[in-house]
């Protein structure tokens, strides 16, 4: 089997199973329960582990108990310039709990879907940590789930409503959680920070991903990751896809920054998990 190595494990988070066990049992512990209902999507960041972990185990918590055949994974690609979507077809992607398989006929669907927009331009995948982080709470909390690895290359409003119909269209008939990783905004003071992020909040807890994409466009393609976020344009695209699939409801589930962690308030970056699907009424 082909299996994509883990790139940044042992330094964005443990790469032996029982440290990660426990980092990732505590981090979902101290995280508070997620809405009652059916989920079809989960926003997440992707620092490292003592940075978004804390923030992305909102979201993982919320559905752990719930039973999905595949889970879908858009990020950025920070390393590798590309037009469209890159797909890892097949094979797996190693993880400290074991190997976590590509869902090829999953993989295929969307691809299909995406009518040329998504290729399987595995080169991209191999530093890119914005979906490997992902991997340590699938593996703890869904073990035995296969995933479908995508990463967008230039976010582009034609590239992002692409995407969404191929993710609606590719996993039809299928239990798919789809997971969006997307850090905040990068590098401003806390202040600055929380006051960007905190528009983005309003606009997914709005279920609006039409807002976000209008904000994302407001800033230069230079300044888009810095000031909205890095894989925004993901998070657009999944919100836009899980609408489409039947989602009513979305809710920003937490928020923090780094300097939460680090204490080092005048350069932050943003993290933010939130849940989109049907939700129980309260």
């Amino acid at each position: 089997m082909n299996i994509r190595p883990a790139a940044v494990a042992g330094s964005w988070y443990p790469a032996g199973a029982g440290a990660l066990g426990r980092d990732i049992d505590e981090y979902v512990d101290a995280a508070a329960a997620g809405p009652r209902g059916a989920i079809a999507a989960i926003v997440v960041p992707h620092a490292g582990l003592m940075f978004s972990g804390p923030v992305g185990a909102y979201a993982f918590k919320a559905v752990a108990d719930q039973q999905y055949d595949v889970a879908v994974l858009v990020g950025p690609s920070h390393f590798e310039a590309f037009e469209g979507v890159s797909v890892y077809p097949d094979g797996a992607f190693a993880c400290p709990f074991g190997a976590i398989p590509v869902d090829a006929d999953t993989a295929r669907a969307i691809a299909d879907a995406g009518e040329g927009l998504v290729k399987p331009l595995t080169s991209a995948h191999a530093r890119e940590h914005s979906l490997e982080m992902q991997l340590p709470f699938l593996g703890r909390l869904l073990a035995g789930l296969p995933i479908v690895p995508l990463l967008i290359g230039r976010q582009s409003r034609q590239t992002i409503e692409r995407l969404s119909h191929a993710l609606d269209a590719g996993v039809a008939g299928r239990r798919a959680l789809l997971v969006a990783s997307t850090d905040l905004s990068h590098y401003y003071d806390a202040e600055t920070a929380s006051h960007l992020d905190r528009d983005v909040c309003d606009a997914i807890s709005a279920f609006s991903p039409e807002r976000l994409l209008d904000r994302f466009e407001a800033y230069g393609e230079s300044d888009r990751g810095r000031s909205v976020g890095c894989g925004m344009g993901a998070a657009i695209a999944v919100l836009m896809a899980a609408r489409a699939l039947g989602a009513r409801d979305a809710r920003v589930l937490h928020y923090a920054h780094s300097g939460e962690v680090s204490g080092d308030n005048a350069c932050v970056v943003g993290y933010v998990a939130a849940a989109v699907g049907t939700f129980d009424a309260a």
